[in-house]
């Protein structure tokens, strides 16, 4: 689909003294909404490479949060828990009636996991793409080099800090909870750069571990794929998303 034809709504969202800037394609009331947060530092551009095809089958929303893109800096921490919070609102605001299909990538992933966990009403599946499991810094950063661990250290100047980061984890961890039978899919990225064969296993083993917050879950590893697996293999995401899609269509035709 050439999403030029799409009836296309851009907003800037004013919450907590800030313009969010919002995008959504497609107004059909009648077709489920696709929800769509990028990894740490990244907006809404991020999902360029799948918008086409899934616009085809549901209405697709992306944002840029605070800072990132075309949004204004928020006062309020950059943690995981203000930012599903000013999600929700800017969701409300705009009238974007759930249920929502939620879509993550990296940290956008554990935002994702906070999302359903505290609005599970509103949600009726969630696709997680290399998301950050919430133990990365005890248990997968350690297996990486010195130098790896300092670069990736010093990325956290793009939105929130190292510790703010951090703190969006200890609040995953602190609000875990089971989703139930919540549609879920993982996708892990099994061509990571700069990984040994140790760590690569690992990092696919974190992320199957995952599947243990629903009952209803599925694990893709998209094995030609660094982190950026929109990138990548686009079409193992749109895929993945379509198959959860069409799994709620029939489920919802049995009621």
């Amino acid at each position: 689909m050439n999403v030029s034809n799409l009836t296309v709504r851009d907003e800037l969202v004013e919450i907590n003294g800030s313009k969010i800037f919002t995008k959504l394609y497609g107004v059909d009331k009648k077709k489920i909404t696709i929800v769509m947060d990028a990894g740490y530092g990244d907006y809404s551009k991020a999902w360029d490479t799948l918008i086409p095809d899934l616009a085809e089958i549901a209405n697709v929303f992306v944002y840029d949060r605070p800072g990132l893109g075309k949004s204004e800096k928020s006062s309020t921490p950059r943690t995981s828990l203000e930012m599903i919070k000013e999600l929700n609102e800017v969701l409300l605001m705009l009238h974007i009636k759930p249920p929502y299909i939620l879509v993550g990538h990296s940290f956008g992933g554990v935002n994702m996991r906070l999302f359903a966990t505290r609005f599970p009403i509103e949600v009726a599946g969630m696709v997680l793409i290399d998301s950050t499991p919430e133990e990365y810094r005890e248990r997968f950063l350690p297996t990486m080099s010195s130098q790896f661990q300092e670069a990736y250290n010093k990325q956290f100047i793009y939105e929130g800090t190292y510790d703010e980061f951090m703190e969006s984890l200890s609040q995953l961890r602190q609000e875990k909870s089971h989703l139930g039978n919540l549609n879920l899919t993982i996708i892990s990225a099994g061509n990571k750069a700069h990984y040994s064969k140790e760590s690569q296993d690992l990092w696919n083993e974190m992320q199957k571990e995952m599947l243990s917050i629903s009952n209803n879950s599925e694990f893709v590893i998209a094995e030609n794929s660094a982190h950026y697996i929109q990138y990548d293999e686009p079409l193992i995401v749109v895929k993945a998303i379509k198959k959860l899609i069409n799994k709620l269509n029939h489920d919802s035709n049995l009621d």
